[in-house]
């Protein structure tokens, strides 16, 4: 069975059917990757969905927005709030710009008691990061103007289902809205945590991918617990490897290519040098598999499907969708259903996908057993 989460827009407290009758429909803030701009005309229409700004370089408001005719138009839309409040501005030469918007926010929302509160910048890479540390600041002071909230929440820490109070602040001004971190797609609105793609320990940048990747599953379920054993097919060079291995998870990892020296010895990890369609069945079964497979997606996901007799019931399945032949929407639909059914034969439950921060042209799949 299918389970994904649907978008279904203009809902603040969960994705029921949009009421059309509403006079005054909500404006919604949705993030959607460069990747898939030249995407953005089809997304649109087919979502029903009228863009009324475009803000930073991967953000919009929009306004309408339908049930899923198409979740693979859903699937390009990494992020979104409700938009309940904004300011439109320009902070670097508003006059008190933190001061007013904290206080602002403070008199509109501390009745609805949301869990913490987030701040993020529309152009998170902006030269300098000075949107960057706006949002950072203003997060600071609007905890101090709300009263009792010294003690909330990290982004880590958010309850899936309880509303978050989202920020989000650029040269465009300020915008905010209350949704659950389930329903904005994400746990914080900045996408990832920051990894140092040049720090002495990052291997490759496919840390930060799967880092990000496990925040995100935890909106849907339990991660596996410490000491889990998981089995990662396409490991080289090993970015992904050393994060798991730093949860304290057991790893199998495979690959034609060898892994990064530093990760040699390591007394968690297994490492085998050879072709994922021909190593040895495990002496014990598996809690997780995660493929990061270059290739055809029907190829890579075969394989994954032929290691599932070893996963344990209720494992998870991370998987990437790589999207190198897939040249528009309608292509993308076709790939999807194929994957899906491919994969529910084998006794798998996609629960989510999301584009990642780190996503370049591909999306990350989760499954259960």
């Amino acid at each position: 069975m299918r389970n994904d989460v649907t978008f279904h827009f203009l809902s603040i407290s969960n994705f029921g059917t949009l009421n059309t009758e509403a006079p005054n429909p909500r404006l919604d803030l949705v993030r959607i990757a460069e990747t898939f701009s030249h995407w953005l005309p089809d997304i649109f229409q087919t979502l029903g969905m009228n863009s009324t700004k475009r803000l930073g370089k991967e953000y919009h408001l929009v306004s309408g927005g339908r049930s899923a005719d198409s979740p693979a138009a859903l699937a390009c839309i990494r992020w979104r709030i409700p938009i309940h409040h904004s300011w439109p501005c320009k902070p670097r030469e508003t006059e008190q710009f933190i001061e007013r918007a904290a206080q602002a926010l403070a008199a509109k929302f501390v009745s609805a008691k949301p869990q913490t509160i987030l701040c993020g910048a529309l152009d998170p890479g902006d030269a300098g990061g000075y949107y960057r540390k706006l949002a950072s600041n203003l997060r600071g002071r609007v905890l101090q103007v709300f009263p009792g909230y010294a003690g909330m929440p990290s982004a880590d820490d958010q309850d899936p289902e309880r509303s978050t109070l989202f920020c989000m602040v650029g040269k465009e001004g300020l915008y905010a809205g209350l949704a659950s971190p389930r329903e904005a797609n994400g746990f914080h609105p900045g996408g990832t945590r920051f990894i140092k793609q040049n720090a002495p320990e990052t291997i490759s940048r496919a840390g930060a991918k799967i880092s990000e990747a496990l925040h995100f599953f935890a909106l849907y379920g339990p991660l596996p617990p410490g000491g889990a054993h998981w089995l990662e097919l396409g490991a080289s060079p090993g970015g992904m490897t050393a994060e798991l291995l730093a949860r304290g998870y057991r790893v199998t990892a495979v690959d034609r290519a060898p892994l990064d020296v530093r990760l040699h010895g390591q007394p968690m990890l297994r490492f085998h040098l050879a072709d994922a369609a021909k190593f040895p069945n495990p002496a014990r079964p598996y809690d997780a598999i995660l493929s990061d497979l270059n290739g055809v997606p029907q190829d890579s996901l075969r394989l994954v499907l032929s290691r599932v007799p070893h996963l344990r019931p209720g494992g998870i399945v991370v998987f990437t969708v790589k999207l190198a032949a897939i040249s528009s929407l309608a292509d993308l639909s076709v790939l999807e259903n194929v994957l899906l059914a491919m994969a529910e034969k084998s006794g798998l439950t996609r629960i989510a996908r999301t584009h990642l921060t780190y996503n370049r042209n591909e999306f990350t799949w989760f499954f259960r057993k």
